[in-house]
């Protein structure tokens, strides 16, 4: 990882432990580190949980899964890790900080293009003409997933394809709400991220990637083992795997596991 990025997610695991506790009286809480893409479904998921747990209160930080592993490596008080690909949770279970780890949704990426597509932007092959393409940094989940997608497209619609567009990127986000933000102000042509962001925004349209191309991204979710609360944080796990989860999830976009 980048010092930038290390100093970034320091700097929130030093912020994240200034506020540790419950925020108010006897309220038992429950934190929650999650990928920025599952900010709207974990926010609907919160809601539910704490009205079926009276006293309970469920803090959530959405960030970089990158960002928020090192926080958790460096000590931040989390109960709960949902990342948006297996190399972060991966690294975090084989240093023993993590437990019950289970993948618990899927993702696919889709490209995105402002409502007025000023580069004439229709289908997948054309992400050539945008002049000004954000995607995700290759330290992030969905900037690994990019890379993937456009690798395999190459072997498809040419190996100039990848280099053609790859030559166009004016920015590399650190999370994928960041990405998409690029083409919502106008300051991109086009960004490539998870369909379930793209849906969430009425300030950008939908380009398709071709199924036989796309990538899956698996979301998985785990117990920090330092948790002082880990039954309560099993049960969140089993509130996101349980009927409630599974319908905020397909709401939002995600395709829930089996």
């Amino acid at each position: 990882m980048s010092e930038p990025l290390r100093a970034l997610a320091l700097l929130a695991a030093a912020a994240l432990g200034a506020c540790d506790g419950p925020s108010g009286g006897d309220a038992e809480s429950v934190t929650v580190f999650a990928a920025s893409s599952l900010t709207d479904a974990f926010e609907e998921l919160d809601r539910g949980f704490e009205a079926d747990n009276p006293g309970v209160e469920v803090s959530p930080s959405f960030a970089g899964s990158q960002v928020l592993r090192v926080q958790i490596e460096q000590g931040a008080p989390a109960d709960v890790f949902a990342s948006a690909d297996a190399r972060h949770m991966d690294a975090l279970l084989a240093a023993g900080l993590v437990e019950d780890r289970r993948v618990f949704a899927h993702n696919e990426l889709v490209v995105i293009v402002p409502v007025d597509d000023p580069a004439g932007i229709e289908a997948f092959g054309d992400l050539r003409r945008a002049r000004r393409l954000v995607i995700g940094d290759a330290s992030v989940p969905v900037g690994r997933y990019t890379r993937r997608l456009l690798s395999r497209a190459a072997e498809r619609l040419g190996f100039d394809f990848e280099s053609d567009v790859l030559g166009h990127v004016v920015s590399e986000e650190t999370n994928v709400r960041l990405v998409r933000a690029k083409v919502e102000l106008g300051e991109a042509d086009a960004a490539i991220v998870y369909r379930t962001d793209a849906v969430a925004s009425d300030r950008v349209r939908i380009v398709e990637v071709p199924g036989d191309l796309n990538v899956r991204a698996d979301y998985h979710i785990a117990v920090v083992s330092a948790s002082p609360r880990r039954e309560l944080a099993r049960r969140w796990l089993a509130h996101v795997e349980g009927e409630a989860g599974r319908r905020a999830l397909s709401e939002h976009g995600f395709v829930p596991a089996r």
